[in-house]
């Protein structure tokens, strides 16, 4: 029987290069309804090296959840953006690149 993590990265993996989900929605999909937090913990403790697309996970307002000019939003920006995932304003529209599942 799968962990709760283990379940939350089966979902994760199932996002397509492109879109987006949201802390919420991920854990909505994964069948824990009201623990966005705890999806943001599971995706904070994952292995560095993991090719899970971590990346394509941001918060209700279509913002990336590192500090604007970190390494870790620098990184997760150039991401998204090579999937071809644009930015305006320092958001992602969710209409336009949010998983539709």
């Amino acid at each position: 029987m799968l962990n709760k993590d283990e379940i939350i990265w089966q979902v994760l993996a199932s996002i397509p290069p492109g879109t987006v989900a949201t802390y919420g929605q991920l854990a909505n999909l994964a069948g824990y309804p009201n623990h966005a937090r705890y999806v943001g913990f599971t995706l904070k403790n994952m292995p560095d090296n993991t090719q899970l697309p971590w990346h394509r996970v941001v918060n209700a307002q279509g913002r990336l959840s590192f500090p604007v000019g970190s390494e870790a939003y620098a990184r997760q920006r150039a991401l998204l953006e090579s999937e071809g995932v644009v930015f305006r304003n320092g958001r992602i529209s969710l209409k336009s690149y949010g998983w539709r599942r």
